[in-house]
C-alpha cells in the first residue's frame, strides 16, 4: 500500500512541476504578444507582407510580359540572377546551420 502512495506522491509532484512550467510558458507568451502589440510590430508586419505581396505580383507580371515579348537575353539574365540568389541562400544556410 505504501508503494502505491509513494507513486501517487511522485505523480502529484511531477504534475505540479509540469503545471508551473506551463504557467511560466503561458505568461512568457502573453508578455511577448503584449510587447509586440504595444510596439505596433504586428500591424507593421502585416503592412510589410501586404506590400511585399503586391510588389511580387507586379514583378511577376512584368517578367511575364517581358518573356512574352521574346526578349530572351533579359529572360536569361533574370534566370541567372535567380539561380545565383538561390545558390547564395543555399551557401548561407549551409554555413549557418
Amino acid at each position: 500500500m505504501s508503494d502505491a502512495y509513494e507513486r501517487e506522491q511522485q505523480n502529484n509532484a511531477l504534475l505540479n512541476s509540469l503545471s508551473s512550467k506551463v504557467s511560466a510558458l503561458r505568461s512568457v507568451t502573453i508578455d511577448i504578444h503584449d510587447n509586440a502589440h504595444d510596439q505596433g510590430t504586428l500591424d507593421h508586419t502585416n503592412e510589410v507582407f501586404s506590400s511585399f505581396s503586391t510588389n511580387l505580383k507586379g514583378s511577376a507580371s512584368r517578367l511575364t510580359r517581358m518573356a512574352k515579348q521574346g526578349d530572351t537575353v533579359a529572360v536569361l539574365k533574370i534566370a541567372g540572377m535567380v539561380i545565383a540568389a538561390g545558390f547564395l541562400i543555399y551557401i548561407i544556410f549551409g554555413w549557418i546551420f
